[in-house]
């Protein structure tokens, strides 16, 4: 499964814990238009870190503003540590 559809997977999993209704989940989405609340991004993240091992918080500073940059965030982070041999 790719980086994104994983990251959709997880989304449409809280979105429909939370009972919340989603948008199109397109690359220009806003997060926080999402539908999702910081509290439901703070468990994405969690559960990503849990699933593809890797935070990329801890590495950079940026904060993602859309669905897009969040996740070439993760894209990135996997790369770096695919690359260093700790991933895969």
């Amino acid at each position: 499964m790719s980086v994104k559809s994983t990251i959709i997977t997880a989304i449409r999993g809280i979105a429909d814990k939370e009972k919340k209704t989603l948008p199109p989940l397109t690359d220009d989405l806003v997060l926080f238009e999402s539908g999702l609340d910081s509290l439901a991004i703070a468990i994405l993240v969690a559960r990503l870190e849990d699933t593809l091992g890797v935070d990329p918080f801890i590495e950079e500073a940026a904060y993602p503003v859309t669905l897009g940059d969040f996740i070439a965030l993760y894209e990135r982070a996997l790369s770096r540590e695919t690359e260093a041999g700790h991933v895969g």
